[in-house]
């Protein structure tokens, strides 16, 4: 397939970073390059934006007796996502790191170590990895419902039209870019679902039928493909967009903030990968008080991670709503997983709980 314009777009910028380095260093300066912090610290979070945003803090990586390594390791990682570039190819995440092993001594030891330069490089470039060639391996998400994923071939480029409504007891799987898919859908909405078992047993109730929408399932927190998958639906086919994950501070805070807003460590792409629109359906403790479900006693780890959401989560602090969910939640001390409706029996999720809830998508958590 020939190279994208976008590709040309990120070649040009590693070429004219590349070129600055080396002006620097016929000036006989170190060189350095500048990355924007990734962490919570450094976004905002606006309504009108609607995804966190950089605040525009950055480090500096400096040449120097001790950074040796570390300023050769990027340089090197950089010089890989052109390699790719320009050959056209790409290369998984676990094999970039296996290709630096012929680095010397410049190589990683371990594949975080060159999980956090890719990360650092695609920031410092504002592009996703996937534009710097670099693919995860990773599932992307499963796909069951009223909607048609229009792919291609991969040699000869012809359209192939997958209906994700005629996969039997099996679902469609999300593949790790989706930018070149197309979508035909007449769907009422995207339902967003937490775990695969949740997920499961609405497509054994042939749910998205019923309620004529597209299940995806995201497996925990959702991958950048599932997010992308989901923003695309949403925005081209003005879809809304519920998420449904269990109650606990996890599900809150972690899935559903990162799919609706993004992430701090992501922050330089939230505005691609983030579904502002996406509305938290439930679990909910009103929903265990109302439903009178089973609950499990919340960890230290949940508490833990509650309050430092109400503490430091921009988007947490943003919403009162959010706020007195987990404070119920602390409060309470217990959480509840998606499948505790089945007390009431297999398909009191999907005939009861879920109807009841879509009467009054007004009173969603934001």
């Amino acid at each position: 397939m020939p190279k994208s314009k976008a590709q040309a777009i990120v070649s040009r910028k590693i070429v004219d970073s590349a070129a600055a380095i080396h002006q620097t260093i016929l000036k006989r300066r170190k060189p350095s390059v500048k990355i924007p912090i990734r962490s919570l610290s450094n976004v905002r979070y606006t309504p009108k934006a609607g995804y966190f945003e950089l605040r525009g803090n950055n480090k500096t990586r400096t040449l120097t007796v001790n950074t040796v390594k570390s300023f050769a390791q990027t340089l090197r990682m950089i010089e890989l996502s052109k390699q790719l570039l320009d050959t056209n190819d790409m290369a998984t995440k676990r094999e970039a790191y296996y290709i630096s092993k012929n680095w010397d001594v410049a190589h990683f030891d371990e594949q975080p170590e060159s999980d956090t330069v890719m990360d650092d490089i695609e920031a410092m470039y504002e592009v996703n990895r996937e534009q710097l060639r670099f693919h995860p391996a990773e599932k992307g998400g499963s796909v069951t419902g009223k909607v048609t994923v229009i792919d291609r071939e991969r040699k000869s480029g012809k359209p192939i039209h997958i209906d994700c409504s005629r996969f039997g007891s099996g679902a469609y799987s999300i593949p790790t870019s989706v930018e070149a898919l197309g979508f035909e859908t007449k769907a009422k909405f995207v339902l967003a679902i937490e775990t695969g078992g949740a997920f499961e047993r609405l497509v054994q109730e042939d749910y998205w039928q019923t309620a004529n929408c597209i299940l995806i399932e995201m497996g925990g927190v959702p991958t950048r493909a599932c997010r992308r998958f989901i923003r695309r639906l949403s925005e081209e086919h003005k879809l809304p967009v519920y998420v449904f994950c269990d109650c606990d501070p996890y599900g809150y805070t972690n899935i559903y903030r990162t799919l609706k807003v993004g992430s701090g460590s992501a922050a330089h792409i939230n505005q691609y990968f983030c579904v502002p629109t996406a509305r938290y359906l439930g679990v909910t403790v009103g929903d265990i008080q109302k439903y009178d479900l089973p609950t499990h006693a919340l960890k230290d780890i949940d508490v833990k991670r509650a309050q430092d959401a109400l503490k430091n989560d921009p988007f947490v602090k943003h919403h009162k709503e959010g706020q007195q969910e987990l404070e119920q939640m602390i409060h309470l001390g217990v959480r509840a997983e998606q499948q505790a409706f089945a007390k009431y029996g297999l398909p009191f999720v999907t005939d009861k709980y879920l109807p009841e809830k879509l009467k009054h998508p007004e009173k969603f958590l934001p």
